[in-house]
Parts: structure tokens; C-alpha cells; sequence
């Protein structure tokens, strides 16, 4: 299956409280950290949402 890098480019600081669970529960925490994920539609739907704060790249 393919996986997904996901990086957190903006602050959480001024998203509202789902945006902020959501960055968590995809394992982000600091901007500019980075993690690997499965391409699932779960995954993807959670990007959905924070799609403003965060940059993924397909590998």
C-alpha cells in the first residue's frame, strides 16, 4: 500500500479544537514535524480537514 509524508507547515494556534485533535491524532506535534502514513481514506479524510496546515507528499 502506498504511504504519505505529512509535515505541519502552519501553527495550530488560532484552529479550532477538532483541527487541533485531528493534527494530534495524525501524530504531528511541532511545525515542521514530519510523519509517515498509509494512504487510506481515513487518513486521507483527516487531511481533508486540515488541509490549510499541513503539506503531504505521495512516496
Amino acid at each position: 500500500m502506498a504511504k504519505l509524508r505529512i509535515k505541519l507547515i502552519k501553527s495550530t494556534n488560532k484552529a479550532i479544537e477538532k483541527q487541533v485533535a485531528t493534527v494530534k491524532a495524525l501524530g504531528l506535534k511541532k511545525i515542521g514535524s514530519t510523519v509517515e502514513q498509509e494512504d487510506t481514506p481515513q487518513i486521507r479524510g483527516m487531511i481533508n480537514k486540515v488541509s490549510h496546515l499541513v503539506a503531504v507528499e505521495e512516496i
